[in-house]
Parts: structure tokens; sequence; C-alpha cells
């Protein structure tokens, strides 16, 4: 290349598209390099015989606050899901809504038989909390696990067990629940305020949509980084002389190309999805295991979302099982069958999805989930562990190293 720029992006997922379009704005010169065919990062589909298959089940929280600074979540034509989850215990499947959401549900799950009437009443205190008062506030809360979190609410074993552990250990990958109080905060803030929704054209129309606005021949696909040092990017098509680097990339990729970076412990899990002539269950909605066989941590049908993901006469489901080890499809086909309660017998096994390094661990202490992006010597890093795991934090901390970068270039 033997180019010159004054800021290299490297990476073209949430977070470096984000700080492009902070760099583009302030009209600084700037290029992001990406290793891969594609934008997006963790953040992709695929499209098998006609199906949209996201790399692992991925939703969008329209609560996200940093969304708004970048695209109108309207032109990713969501289709959303129920606020609530169904358990399965025994024989039964208890449906547990959002009553400010879903009204008409309030009595059912009031009445449902996970936990107590009490537990239902502390938790609706406790989601209130976090949605009402100010984040400064709920990040200067003593800090601990989110399991312990939750048992010093008052929550029942029951309660925690059959519901809150299944369905919690999707959103962190963390069936141990040892990520933050405060990233706990953060996740019951979100939903408590947002929906959550599945794009049209799949996940990947949310980086595609980010990018939309920046120039396309600045953005340089299949050009992996060999080497990062103040003031000089390495490719295997040149080098790039740059005032500032922007390390975009994920955790493990960010600690080989900074050795000085401390490294981060990455959940994995694995998502298989299978096409049925019928769906199970008609409502959008979550299904958890609450029978506390710890296998599948959840399965949805996501074409009752958003009926784009299959095709005409098909139905698409996509079932997550949390940890590094992929049960034998036949084994979560089993499940399947056990947590619905009908045959699985006609449906067809599209993929399984493994996801060794899917989202980063974030035990306590995790202060107050901002972490340093600037390094020095123009080295600035962004990822979701520089921020909250999630699509909120990926972009936010994108959007931070940005802004320390404009700081930095105006002060030199």
């Amino acid at each position: 290349m033997g180019a010159e720029v004054d800021v290299v992006i490297i990476g073209g997922g949430l977070a470096g598209l984000a700080a492009a379009r902070r760099l583009h704005r302030a009209g600084v010169p700037w290029r992001l390099v990406e290793a891969s065919d594609r934008l997006g990062g963790r953040v992709a589909t695929d499209v098998i015989d006609g199906h949209l298959i996201d790399r692992g089940f991925q939703v969008l929280n329209t609560a996200y606050p940093r969304l708004g600074t970048l695209l109108d979540t309207d032109q990713l034509n969501l289709g959303y899901f129920t606020s609530g989850v169904l358990v399965r215990k025994g024989d039964n499947l208890l449906r547990l809504v959002n009553p400010v959401r879903e009204p008409t549900g309030g009595p059912g799950t009031a009445l449902a038989g996970v936990g107590s009437l009490l537990d239902r009443l502390r938790f609706a205190a406790l989601a209130t909390g976090c949605a009402t008062l100010p984040t400064s506030r709920l990040l200067a809360a003593p800090e601990t696990s989110t399991e312990t979190a939750l048992r010093r609410a008052g929550l029942s074993d029951a309660f925690i067990e059959e519901l809150l552990r299944p369905f919690l250990s999707g959103v962190f990958i963390d069936r141990e629940l040892s990520t933050s109080s405060r990233v706990l905060a953060m996740v019951l803030r979100s939903f408590a305020r947002g929906r959550i929704g599945l794009p049209a054209e799949g996940m990947a129309a949310l980086p595609l949509a980010i990018a939309a606005p920046l120039p396309a021949d600045l953005l340089d696909l299949d050009t992996p980084v060999a080497e990062v040092s103040p003031g000089r990017v390495r490719t295997q098509a040149g080098d790039i002389r740059c005032r500032a680097v922007v390390v975009a990339v994920d955790p493990p990729a960010a600690s080989a190309l900074l050795p000085t970076l401390a490294r981060v412990r990455m959940h994995s899990y694995t998502t298989y999805y299978h096409s049925a002539p019928e769906p199970p269950l008609t409502e959008p909605i979550l299904l958890v295991d609450g029978d506390r066989r710890e296998l599948v941590a959840n399965t949805v049908v996501l074409s009752n979302a958003a009926p784009t993901y299959a095709p005409a006469g098909r139905h698409l489901i996509a079932t997550s099982v949390v940890g590094p080890t992929a049960p034998p499809e036949p084994t979560i086909r089993a499940e399947l069958t056990r947590l619905y309660g009908r045959s699985t017998a006609d449906w067809a096994h599209l993929a399984t999805v493994a996801i060794p390094e899917a989202l980063p661990a974030a035990p306590p202490p995790q202060g107050q989930l901002r972490k340093p992006v600037a390094l020095g010597e123009g080295l600035f890093v962004a990822g979701d562990h520089r921020d909250s795991p999630s699509i909120q934090g990926a972009l936010t901390s994108g959007w931070r190293a940005a802004g320390a970068v404009l700081d930095e270039l105006r002060a030199g």
C-alpha cells in the first residue's frame, strides 16, 4: 500500500465501524482494514436453503443508546419477540411476560408456577430499579456476581434455577452466572426499556446499515494485519503510515497485535438450526428449560418474529447450548421434542454453528464497565471487551475510541 492517513482502524466489526463513523463525521482522514471478505465481525448471516442463519443466536435491543447515533432502526424492518419467556416444567409450559408490554398476560404471569408470587414481585422491583435509576447509581452500587446479586434480591432457588439461570446463561453465555452484577443491571435496564427484534434481512443487516454512509473505497477487505506499532500498520499489501491506530478486533486477535493488552477470557456456545414444516409454537417467544437439565439454554422459532428468516412453507428454529462442548444433533433433537412437547421427526437439520469465542467474560470487578481505550503512543483499542459484553458495548467502545483519537489529534 505505502499509504499515509491520519487514522487506521483495524477490524470491520461493530466497534471498528462505529469508530469509522465518528471519525468520518469529524472530517478526519481514516482507513479501515479488515482481514475477512466481509464487514460485521461476530455479527454475520448466511443463507442455507432459503433460511437466514445468523452466526449464533443474536438479537437487537431497541433500547441500546448508541444505536440512535448510528442508524434509524426502522430501516432494519425489525420483527419483534414477545417480552417474556415460556418455561418448560414437566408436562407444563408456563408463560411469564412483562405485564407493562403484555398487559393481558399479567394475571397468568402472577399465577405461573415458577417460584412464588413474592419472587415475581421482587424480580419486578429489581428490573424496575434498573430501568428507572440513573446509570451512575447503578454502576456505583456494590459489585458482585450475577448469582449473588439475584440471591441478595431475595429470589428463591426455584426462581433462579428454573427461570433466571437458563435465561441469563443464554444472555451472558455463562451458566455459572459469574458475570458482574453491573453487567446484569445494564442488561435488565435494556430489556425493561426496549424491545427485542430481528432485522428482516438477518443480523448482518446491522453492520451493513452502520457502514452504509462510509465511502466504500476506504474499507479494505481481505487485508490481514501482521503487525502494529506507533505510526505504522503492516499489512500483507504493504505498510500504512498514520498518526493513530485503532485496534478493533476480537480480544484474542487484539492481544496478538498489542502484547501489552491484558488477555480476556472468552465464553463459547453453539446454536443448532432446524427447519420445520409446521412451527412448534405460534408465538415469537423464547422457551427455556425449567426442569434443570442444563443442556439447552434456550430455543425459539425465529420465523415467528421475522417471517423472512424462512422460505414459504417452512419455519426456522434456533436452539442454543452454552459451553465449549457441542452435543450431537440427535441429542438436541430429543431435548427439543421434550421442550416443545411435540415430535421433531419431520424437522430438517440445517446447521450447527459453534462459536468458540462468542462473548468476553465479564466477572467482577468490572468497575464502571468502561475500560481505557487509549494505550499511549497513538495506539487505541476498541471492542466489547472494553465496555459491556454486548452489541451496545461494541458500538460504544468504538465511539469512545474515536473520541479519544480526536482528542489526541487536536492536542497534537
